[in-house]
């Protein structure tokens, strides 16, 4: 009896992993996810625009439409995910599904920098250099990736594929380590604020929950775990119900509270100083 619930475990595994049916389904529902997300991010910024036109683009506002660019592509590369696997060269694949992973990284490491410069500016330190060094982080790692997908098409071994996902994997946890670094200053640097300050309490919940649902940590293992083992493969069609749990909770719900979180929108101009993070 055993023997038999145990056989068909993997047949009901194999049976939904091997269905273009589930297959369609799985990657159209992360499709409208993404979709969702992407759209509450572009209502938020036109909000955020419609109250302060006057303070241009700033990094609240770079933020949301980093998140809608990133999330909307996600949505369409979902919608066609089967004829992305058909792409050749492979190494068009590999570009495809990955580009918007480091738009993801991108856009969490402008929250980071959002976090640092409210942080430097409470404490009345100079900012000039955390943008040069936000661009020169990003520059690197784009540069880097580049390369390793030029080498991959030069030269398309599973040795570089499981590189390129480990550098993917290492990047995660330097932005993983930028939330925590920042996250947790930020959170320090509030509870030392009088009790009775004026939203003292809503900030300090509002740090610590973007420092906890970070997705870069969850990402981190994922990306090892997929490098060297072939069967937790995010990167194909017959692994659907990896797909749906690993982007649901790494990236969909993740961006969904943070956008749940920074819903606030500043106050007009007039009606108190708004201070602006450029």
């Amino acid at each position: 009896m055993a023997a038999s619930t145990a056989a068909v475990a993997p047949d009901w595994w194999d049976d939904v992993n091997n269905s273009p049916i589930w297959q369609d389904r799985t990657f159209h529902a992360l499709a409208v996810l993404y979709g969702a997300v992407s759209f509450v991010a572009l209502v938020q910024l036109i909000r955020i625009e419609c109250r302060v036109p006057e303070y241009g683009w700033t990094t609240q506002k770079v933020f949301h439409f980093m998140n809608f660019i990133v999330n909307g592509v996600r949505s369409i590369v979902f919608v066609l995910r089967r004829d992305v696997q058909l792409v050749q060269p492979e190494i068009f694949q590999h570009v495809l599904i990955d580009f918007p992973g480091l738009a993801f990284f991108t856009t969490y490491a402008l929250l980071v920098l959002f976090w640092a410069e409210i942080y430097y500016q409470a404490r009345a330190m100079s900012t000039d250099g955390l943008r040069p060094a936000f661009y020169t982080i990003n520059g690197v790692v784009y540069a880097i990736q580049i390369i390793l997908w030029l080498v991959l098409w030069w030269k398309p071994v599973r040795a570089m594929v499981t590189l390129s996902k480990m550098f993917f994997a290492a990047t995660s946890l330097f932005a993983a380590l930028g939330f925590l670094l920042y996250g947790g200053r930020l959170f320090l640097m509030l509870q030392r604020f009088p009790v009775e300050s004026k939203g003292r309490r809503k900030k300090l919940n509002e740090g610590g929950l973007q420092t906890l649902i970070t997705p870069i940590n969850q990402r981190i293992l994922q990306m090892c775990f997929n490098a060297f083992d072939k069967e937790a493969d995010l990167d194909v069609l017959n692994h659907p119900i990896l797909n749906f749990f690993y982007y649901l909770l790494v990236e969909i719900v993740p961006s969904a509270l943070v956008l749940f979180i920074l819903r606030k929108l500043p106050p007009k101009r007039g009606i108190t100083q708004y201070h602006p993070i450029h």
